[in-house]
């Protein structure tokens, strides 16, 4: 098992988060980020116990790989 760094928010102001990770075990994706402690806005969702919620900026969107990005980093990996 490894966990890929993925991307990195350049704008953070301290370079730790958000980041977005890919776990090639699990082919998922772990996302580092903010928690959201305003219970307003927690409570117009409905988040299972074992779910969370994390917020980032939609800046960070422009860094995801695409799916192909994805697949492709995957394979140069395991050759």
């Amino acid at each position: 098992m490894a966990i890929h760094l993925v991307c990195k928010d350049p704008a953070s102001p301290n370079n730790n988060s958000p980041t977005l990770y890919y776990d090639d075990e699990t082919d998922t994706f772990l996302l580092q980020s903010w928690i959201v402690q305003d219970a307003s806005r927690l409570d117009s969702l409905s988040v299972p116990d074992h779910e969370t919620v994390v917020e980032f900026p939609k800046r960070l969107f422009a860094l995801f790989p695409t799916a192909g990005e994805v697949l492709a980093l995957e394979r140069n990996r395991k050759n």
